[in-house]
Parts: structure tokens; C-alpha cells; sequence
């Protein structure tokens, strides 16, 4: 049989092929050809029938080669409360004396929004959904990094500031100018960086949206065909607050405004009554569940009944930590707790963070697997390292042993971002240098000394 020669940009061999297709195939020294944007090729290492002429070439050797992680839920300056509000028992919006939401200038943002991003990639996640105020700074560090990104800006007719002291007014007016400001985000954003960016709309959750501005929202989600993503039933005060609110609970207020469709991606979804459950699955609704941010206020998600009615599953980290493998093994670990007559094993739970998250984006013929046409979004993980040894189950080893520190590599559209575990296509360290020095500053602002100034 004759050798034919083919020209690639990039060639990764020898490596442990997790393809996560539709046949599960996984390749044992293994070699993917990249050009350009996309994987032409994924074969065995004896196939003698292409020789491959690369721009260049890595050699994979101890590596599980696998698709990249899609982190369906993030708020990326947040990272800012890291460490600092675990302890305090809810979301930041809610607390006070903590520099988040408006208390952030633009310039702020952008540092914050830039550790985000760098350390969801840095663990893995190729595809990020990121809402937050000053969307357009979220936008800057996505498409300085090179991430895959869905952008949005945080829609609510209050203000984080009136959410601490516990006012729960709504004031429409400021709802519409958020509104504007993320309709404006999306002409001005959505197919930037070489398409991999695009934004939709997000209210932030039915109690801080009151019902006029969340039907404004529905309707220019219909009129644009977009996505919407938001928080659902996560705390028992957003529960009580909407029930005395509008007579209903959240996913009925959602129903009442339109948004309850399978264009709908909400993050939580813990304090759901069965009746809201099969609502919430008849819908068709995608679910970004979040088990450590959910767990980290003692509460677990009823995500497998969700899924039996009909919801769609994917899976995010939320913000305070982006390893998803954290969060693959904490969604196995909660539905155990639960009790649930079906346990997820680690391929369901892989699933969920590839092609099920790919697949609520919309995004699920161009990432979530390894196949030829897809986009050459990989990275590999450093078998080298003594938690990925011994390796005999692939999928098994990865969820439920795997960490965001075995990330070696990071590849992007074909284009790599992190090597050896550092960043190469952008400047990680100053990255992290920047945020320390804005967050000193906003804590010390807000009454809270950091040690690093002591």
C-alpha cells in the first residue's frame, strides 16, 4: 500500500487518546494532526499509510491526550472572594463589606477577569461561560488569552450594594440600562477573536430580576435566538423572596416570563420542589450544575431527577476554584449522598463536562470530542505525576483521581496556550502579580487588611 504525505500544522504522538466520540474510542500511543483551527486526523500509531509532514510536532509520550473541559458558569472577578466568604454562608452579591459587583472600576475588573480565566485554563477548560459587571472586560481577557468564551453581562434591577444591606426593591430602570449594556456587548463582541468568542444574555436570578425586566429579557432573547443564563433556585431567600413576591416559585416566575425554554442554562437549581422539577425537565432546560459551590453551603442538587425529566446536564466550577475534576468527582459524590437510585459512574460525569457542556452551548458539532472536523481543542495531562498512576481504566483514572494541576497542555483552536504547565501564549505571572496587587487594594478599601500589607 503506498504512503501518502500530508502537510499538518501541528502533530501530537504517542499519546493515550481519550476521544470521548460517539463510540467512546480511546487510542493506546495514539497521533492527532492538526491544520489550523481544526483535527484532520486521529489514528493509530501503526498506520502506515499517511506520513505526516508537521510544522511541528509533540511528542505526547506519557500523556493522556483528552478534549478540553467546557466550564458552563463562571464569574470570573469574583475570584477576588477566594478564600474570603466560604465561611460566611452565601453568594457575595449578598454579603456586605466584600469589594465585588459595583465596587469594581473597569481597570479592576479586567485584572480580576484576567486570573479567572488564566486559572480555567490553566486546569483544563477550553470553553468558558463568564458573566459579570463590565462585560466588556471579561471579553478583553478571554480573547487575550486565547480561551473560547461565552460572554455576558450581569442583568439585575438592583445593585450589589442595596443586595447587601438586604433591600430587595426593584427599580426597572436600572434593569433596562443593564439590559442595553449587554445588547451593546453583543454587537460589539459576539464572533471577535476569531469566532471564538459569543455573547448572550443573563439575568442574574428571578430575585434580583423583577418580573418586568426579566419579560424584557426573554424578548430580545427571542428576538436575537440566543442563549440565556442564570442562577435558579439556589438559596432558600431567593425561594421565599420570589414566593412573596409574585405568588410563584422561581421556575414558575421564569415560566411567566418566557424564559423557561431549552435555550436556558440555570446554574444551581437546588431549592426545586418536584412539581418544579418535571416543569424545569418538561422545558427541556440545560442545568450548569455546580456540586462544590452548591456543597460549600451544605446543599446538593437533585440533578439526576432533573436529568430524568428531561434536563440537560453539563457542569461548571462557579468561580472560587476552576478545576473541573474537583467538580466531575463532587457531582458523583452528591448524587451518593442523595441517595438517587442511579448512580453517575465517571464517563457519565466526563460527559457532562465535554460534550454534554458543548452540547447546552450549542457548540456540540464543533468541540466536546476528539474526531476528525472538530475544533483542536485538547489538552494533555501528565501521566508522570504519581495521582495518574497507575493507569488501566482511562476514563476511571482521569475523573476520579484527576486534578487541574496534572493540566501539561492547553491547545485552542490549534493554537497553544500552555506548556510544561506554564502559560506560553500569554504572561501568566504577570497575570497573577496584577491581581494580587488590585485585590490588596479593594480589600484594604472595604476594612479588611490583607497579610501581605502587615
Amino acid at each position: 500500500m503506498a504512503t501518502t504525505e500530508k502537510t499538518c500544522d501541528l502533530l501530537i504522538r504517542n499519546a493515550l487518546v481519550l476521544t470521548l466520540d460517539a463510540g467512546d474510542r480511546i487510542v493506546a500511543n495514539g497521533t492527532v494532526a492538526v491544520s489550523g483551527d481544526r483535527i484532520v486526523s486521529v489514528g493509530p500509531p501503526d498506520d502506515s499509510r499517511v506520513r505526516w509532514l508537521p510544522g511541528r510536532t509533540l511528542d505526547a509520550r506519557g500523556n493522556i491526550l483528552m478534549p478540553g473541559l467546557v466550564n458552563t458558569h463562571n464569574h470570573s472577578p469574583l475570584m477576588i472572594v477566594r478564600g474570603m466568604v466560604e465561611d460566611r454562608g452565601f453568594a457575595p452579591a449578598y454579603l456586605q463589606g466584600v469589594p465585588q459587583g459595583d465596587a469594581l472600576g473597569y481597570e479592576e475588573a479586567l485584572a480580576l477577569a484576567r486570573l479567572g480565566v488564566y486559572e480555567a485554563v490553566a486546569s483544563g477548560a477550553t470553553t468558558i461561560v463568564d458573566y459579570y459587571l463590565h462585560p466588556g472586560a471579561l471579553a478583553e481577557a478571554a480573547a487575550e488569552i486565547g480561551v473560547r468564551a461565552v460572554l455576558c453581562g450581569r442583568i439585575m434591577d438592583t445593585t450589589s450594594a442595596r443586595l447587601a444591606a438586604g433591600h430587595t426593591r426593584h427599580d426597572p430602570a436600572v434593569g433596562a440600562a443593564m439590559l442595553a449594556e449587554s445588547l451593546d456587548l453583543i454587537t460589539r463582541w459576539s464572533g471577535r477573536a476569531d469566532g471564538r468568542l459569543r455573547c448572550d444574555l443573563a439575568p442574574h436570578a428571578p430575585d434580583t430580576c423583577g418580573p418586568e425586566t426579566l419579560a424584557r429579557v426573554a424578548a430580545e432573547a427571542d428576538r436575537l435566538g440566543c442563549l440565556v443564563h442564570t442562577h435558579l433556585c439556589q438559596s432558600r431567600r431567593e425561594v421565599d423572596h420570589v414566593r412573596e413576591r409574585d405568588g410563584r416559585s422561581p421556575v414558575e416566575t421564569l415560566a411567566a416570563a418566557g424564559l423557561l425554554h431549552d435555550r436556558l442554562i440555570a446554574a444551581h437549581c437546588i431549592h426545586m420542589t418536584a412539581a418544579d422539577v418535571r416543569e424545569a425537565g418538561a422545558a427541556a432546560i440545560a442545568v450548569a450544575h455546580a456540586p462544590v459551590g452548591n456543597l460549600a453551603s451544605g446543599r446538593t442538587a437533585p440533578i439526576l431527577d432533573l436529568a430524568a425529566s428531561g434536563a440537560r446536564i453539563s457542569l461548571c466550577t462557579d468561580t472560587k476554584s476552576g478545576d473541573m475534576f474537583e467538580a466531575m468527582r463532587a457531582a458523583i459524590a452528591t448524587a451518593r449522598v442523595r441517595g438517587a437510585e442511579y448512580e453517575p459512574k465517571a464517563l457519565d460525569v466526563l460527559r457532562w463536562a465535554t460534550t454534554g457542556g458543548a452540547s447546552v452551548l450549542r457548540l456540540g458539532d464543533r468541540i466536546g470530542c476528539i474526531e476528525p472536523g472538530r475544533k483542536a481543542d485538547l489538552i494533555l495531562l501528565d501521566r508522570n505525576h504519581p495521582n495518574l498512576s497507575p493507569v488501566i481504566d482511562g476514563v476511571g483514572i482521569v475523573v476520579h483521581s484527576g486534578r487541574g494541576s496534572n493540566v501539561d497542555t492547553v491547545i485552542v483552536d490549534g493554537r497553544v496556550l500552555i506548556e510544561g504547565g506554564r502559560a506560553t501564549a500569554f504572561d501568566g505571572d504577570g497575570i497573577v502579580a496584577e491581581a494580587q496587587v488590585v485585590a490588596e487594594k479593594l480589600w484594604a478599601r472595604h476594612g479588611t487588611q490583607p497579610v501581605t500589607l502587615q
